[in-house]
This record gives structure tokens, C-alpha cells and sequence, in this order.
């Protein structure tokens, strides 16, 4: 027989049944509705059912069936018109037998202390848990009734798992001989490994560089986006998919037989558990990689060391701890925000929980190693919440939200880390606030001195050439030739009456004036007349060996020279003497060359 696909859902006066059966023959269908139990066969589908209320038949149900769809729709009457059903969503604990939902074993060897609480499990399970911490008189146990007790697992009901997976222990937990190993042991074992872990550099840089990590404070994850419950008052309404409710009519339904701290400590466990769920939905916003299955078992002691806590208060500080010690955002806000998460789950009311264990479950289940922690502590979880009461949760939240984490509560000296780092970012500020104005002062110094030095040179080249200019007259006063009184200063109207008050200065200008207007009128042919005039050019351009600074500015003044012969000439003739170029350009005119000759001869 197949169990075919099924769904829940309540009118204030009907249950509605939506069951999939495809490929069957609409003729086929039979119904059997008696109190709580429902039971639909249509070959080869068979479904049984045990309901939270009861239902009657009495001509007021009805049912439809969709051909292409293959979906059987049925209404059937509520015995008491209003009642609420609770826990429709549940599925897995709607498949148990009659009979079943009691706790008590078959055969069961029990002490004569526990003997009255086993018969009375189910009453105690609506007993409010005081969840303060219970302190009890220590009594040392010998060692091997130690050894007796390291079990593990959901409600530590598993031992010798391990010793049967060698090859996979190192990949699922970190524990080395947790078959061996006490409680105490594994607690100070995970305690020093935490310890070394921590990585002061990183947390720095996650408490300074804080910008992604804001933006993961800001996003909002799915269980912050759900609707109130229309069903339950103070719950909201989760939808699950349709591989959810596959995976929920996978699970076998089995019953728990936990005693008073066994059921204390699950429920410890599985605030560690989702607290590490938390923190992997916020850090990877929504969506998860290869790392998700590292992430949640890693944050978690539950399932990485097989802790087991006897207070909220310690399941706080070890998820802090590693939070602060293993994974890619290390930073106290994600701690505070996860555990705000992990509150907010729990007042949606335990659907929202079982669809959070239903996602570590498919995560663990998809991952090679990582699939043995189903089977030791989320399958039996994913069973067990189904079956616990609404208000044992909702306590759990209002517990989960009064409660206080501060840094100091780690004991890794956060505090003093963050006020020594803020020390040194001041001092590094100061300093750096020193140098600016010192710096601003060298510029603004450097900039005065090279101004300073920039007016000196101009005054000094200026005063320089004012002598250069001097000497240069002097020399052709003394010297009398016309062609060497106009070399550095280029004859100005004005200036050269003023420099030239002596009777010579008249007849050097006219001799200058006379071979300025010999030259536009020679010829190719008056080879002596170039002769003499490349020799005259030479002897301008010869550099004295006694004033090296008047000898280096020989050229500028040479065509400074040029210059004014050029702008002297009627006849447009262009002589530029340098020592890198032909010192001499002869331009032919319409004059004759024997006056020319003439002239020069004469």
C-alpha cells in the first residue's frame, strides 16, 4: 500500500482532507470516519489518520475530485461546530496509530524511584518547566559508572555510534573519543579549543571594517516575513512546501520516553541548534552554500562537541564563543541579533520550528558526512516537536527573550581588546593631525623659499645683463666697431641716444649703415666680398676666453644682432649667424654688382 500525499486544513465547522491520488478509478474510493480516526483507501493508496478533534458523519460531508489533477477534496463535519484543531500541520504525528501516542514501552526495566514517573509521563509533560538552573548535593561517581553514562544524541539515548564510523568522526564533530570522553571532558576540551581559536586580528577587523556586516544586520530573513495565524492565536502561519511534506510522510513516527532532565536538556539543545540555523540564514542572506552544513554544525555544540547544557544561560555563551571564534563575520551584533531570531521562531510557535529543523535536515541530508547528525539528533527532533505542546514553546520564548548576553559573559576579553584598539586608532588620528600642519608649513615654507630664491635669480640675471650690456658698450666705445656696439642691446631709437652721446657713435652707425645696405645687393659671382664677409661673421661669433658668463650668452647676442641688421634692411635680407647653422644667407637683387664691389673696395 502507498500513502499517497496529503494535506490539512479547517473551516470553523468542517475538516478538509486534500489527498493526491493519481492513476486511480474514481469508483474505487472508500471513506471510514469514526471520532478521531479518518481512513481513505483507493487502491493503491491507503491513509490513516489520527486527528487532534472529533469528526462525525452525518450527511453533511461532501468531496470532489479533480481528474486531471488527480486531487480527492473531502469536507467532512466537526462533531462541535467552532473547534479549533490544533496541530493539522503536523503530519508525521498525524500517522500514528490509535493507541500509540502513549509513551510506555512494552517491556521496560524501571528503578523504584522512577517507576510512578514513567506511568505518568504523559502528566508530566504538562507540568511548566521552571527553567532556572536546579542545583543539586555532588556526589562523585566511581569510573565506571562514568563511563556507563557518556551517551549522546537526542535526549543522550545514543552510545557506540561512533565507534562503528571511525573514517567519518574527524569530519562530523571535533571531538576525538566521544565514546570515552565525559561530559566535564568534552566541556573543557571544547572550552580550550575555543581558546585558541580566537583570532584577535580577525575580530579587530571585523569590529573596525563593519560595512557587510551592517548590511547582514539589515537584512530580513524569512521567519520576519510570516503572517499571524488566522488558526492558533499568537502563532503565525507557515507554509510548507511540497518536498517538506514529503519529508514529513518519510519520518517514522516513533514515541519518546524522556525523563524530567533528559526533556530539559533536548530542549537546551535545540535553542543551540537553531541559534546556529540563524546565524547561516543571516550570513548568507537567504540562500545557502557549501559552506552551510560547516556553518551550523560548527556553531553549534550540540552538534559538533555532543554538549549537553544544564542552563539557557551556558547555551548563550558557548554559540557566542564560537561565533566569535569560527566563521567568516565574527562580530557580537550577529550573536545578539541570532539570538533575537531564535526568539521570534519560537513565539511563531513550533510549525515555524519544525520548518527550520525540516531545512537543517534537508542541508545535513545532502552532504556526505554531515548526514549522520540527522540521524543522532534532527530526524528525532523534526518527530518530537510535532508532538510537544504549543505552550511548552511559547514559555521557552518569553525564557529565550529575557535572558542577557554581555561580552564579558564570553570570557575572551573583548572589552579590554576594543578599548585598547580604540586607544591606538586615537593616538594614530592625533598623530596623523600633528604631521598635516607641519606639512602645510614645509609646503607653504619650501614654496616662500623657492619664490624667494625665484625673484633673486631674476634679479641677479637682470643685474647680470644690465652689467653684460655695460661691458658690452664700454668695450665698443674703446674698441670702435660699429658691428660690436649692438651685439647684446638691439638698437633702439631712444636707448641709443642716450648710450651713444659721443661724436664716434655717428659714424659707427653709418659704417653699420653702409655694409647693412652692401649686403642685399650681392651675387654669386663676388666670391671675394663672401670671403670678407664670412670673416667679419667669425670674428663676431668669437667667444673671449676671460668672461666665460658674457661668452655664454655669444650666441643670443649674435642674433639678437641679426635681429636688428634684419629689421634695419630696406631689402629684406636675412642673415642668422649661428655656430650650428650656415653663417651666412646671400639673397640676389636687381643691383649691380660692380657698384657693390665698389663699395666694398672702397
Amino acid at each position: 500500500m502507498i500513502t499517497p500525499a496529503f494535506d490539512l486544513s479547517q473551516e470553523p465547522d468542517h475538516l478538509i482532507l486534500s489527498i493526491r491520488v493519481p492513476y486511480t478509478r474514481t469508483s474505487d474510493f472508500d471513506l471510514y470516519i469514526d471520532g478521531t480516526d479518518l481512513k481513505f483507501f483507493a487502491k493503491p493508496y491507503f491513509l490513516r489518520l489520527t486527528l487532534p478533534g472529533r469528526i462525525i458523519e452525518d450527511g453533511r460531508e461532501k468531496a470532489k475530485f479533480d481528474i486531471d489533477k488527480g486531487l480527492f477534496t473531502l469536507w467532512v463535519p466537526k462533531e462541535t461546530p467552532g473547534e479549533h484543531f490544533e496541530g493539522l500541520q503536523m503530519l508525521t504525528s498525524l500517522l500514528a496509530p490509535k493507541g500509540s501516542r502513549s509513551a510506555k514501552p512494552l517491556v521496560e526495566e524501571v528503578s523504584t524511584e522512577c517507576s510512578e514517573r514513567v506511568g505518568d509521563n504523559e502528566d508530566e509533560d504538562e507540568e511548566d518547566f521552571d527553567w532556572q538552573v536546579e542545583q543539586e548535593i555532588y556526589t562523585e561517581k566511581s569510573e565506571e559508572e562514568l563511563r556507563a553514562l557518556q551517551k549522546y544524541g537526542f535526549g543522550n539515548q545514543r552510545c557506540g555510534v561512533f565507534a562503528r564510523l571511525q573514517k567519518e568522526l574527524s569530519d562530523v564533530i571535533d571531538i576525538k573519543n566521544p565514546e570515552g570522553t565525559s561530559a566535564a571532558e568534552r566541556r573543557q576540551a571544547r572550552l580550550e579549543a575555543e581558546a585558541s581559536a580566537f583570532s584577535t586580528d580577525h575580530y579587530l577587523a571585523d569590529w573596525f571594517e563593519d560595512g557587510e556586516i551592517k548590511g547582514l544586520l539589515k537584512f530580513r530573513p524569512w521567519w520576519t516575513k510570516l503572517s499571524p495565524s488566522s488558526e492558533q492565536e499568537g502563532e503565525s502561519a507557515v507554509p510548507f512546501t511540497d518536498d517538506e511534506k514529503e519529508q514529513l510522510r518519510k519520518f517514522t513516527n516513533r514515541s519518546y520516553l524522556l525523563d524530567k532532565a533528559s526533556r530539559y536538556q533536548a530542549w537546551l539543545s535545540l535553542v543551540d541548534i537553531l541559534l546556529a540555523y540563524t546565524y547561516e540564514v543571516r550570513s548568507t542572506e537567504g540562500e545557502h552554500n557549501v559552506e552551510t552544513p560547516w556553518t551550523i554544525r560548527k556553531l553549534s555544540g550540540t552538534l559538533c562537541w555532543l554538549e549537553t547544557y544544564s542552563s539557557l544561560q551556558e547555551v548563550l555563551v558557548s554559540f557566542g564563543r564560537r561565533v566569535l571564534c569560527y566563521p567568516l563575520y565574527r562580530h557580537f551584533s550577529l550573536v545578539s541579533l541570532a539570538i533575537h531570531d531564535t526568539a521570534k521562531i519560537l513565539h511563531s510557535g513550533k510549525a515555524c520550528v519544525l520548518k527550520c529543523l525540516l531545512d537543517i535536515h534537508r542541508v545535513f541530508r545532502e552532504n556526505e558526512p554531515a548526514y549522520i547528525l540527522n540521524d543522532l539528533y534532527i530526524t528525532d527532533y523534526c518527530i518530537w516537536i510535532q508532538r510537544v505542546k504549543s505552550k511548552k514553546v511559547a514559555d521557552l520564548a518569553a525564557t529565550l527573550e529575557k535572558a542577557t548576553l554581555q561580552k564579558t559573559d564570553l570570557e575572551l576579553e573583548i572589552d579590554e581588546l576594543e578599548d585598547a584598539a580604540r586607544i591606538v586608532a586615537v593616538e594614530e588620528e592625533q598623530q596623523a593631525s600633528k604631521k598635516a600642519p607641519e606639512s602645510s608649513e614645509d609646503s607653504s615654507s619650501s614654496s616662500d623659499s623657492s619664490s624667494t630664491s625665484s625673484d633673486s635669480s631674476s634679479e641677479s640675471s637682470s643685474e647680470s645683463e644690465e652689467s653684460e650690456a655695460e661691458e658690452d658698450c664700454t668695450e665698443s666705445k674703446e674698441g670702435g666697431g660699429g658691428g660690436e656696439m649692438f651685439k647684446d642691446n638691439p638698437p633702439e631709437p631712444q636707448p641709443s641716444a642716450s648710450v651713444s652721446p659721443t661724436p664716434q657713435a655717428p659714424t659707427s652707425f653709418s659704417a653699420e649703415k653702409r655694409r647693412e645696405d652692401a649686403l642685399p645687393s650681392a651675387s654669386e659671382g663676388s666670391r671675394q666680398l663672401i670671403q670678407v664677409l664670412g670673416e667679419r661673421v667669425a670674428e663676431e661669433l668669437r667667444i673671449s676666453p676671460d668672461s666665460s658668463h658674457k661668452g655664454a650668452r655669444q650666441p643670443s647676442s649674435a642674433a639678437t644682432e641679426t635681429e636688428g641688421t634684419s629689421g634695419r634692411s630696406s631689402g629684406g635680407t636675412l642673415l642668422e649667424p649661428s655656430p650650428r647653422r650656415n653663417p651666412l644667407l646671400i639673397v640676389q637683387t636687381q643691383q649691380d654688382p660692380d657698384d657693390l664691389e665698389g663699395d666694398s673696395i672702397s
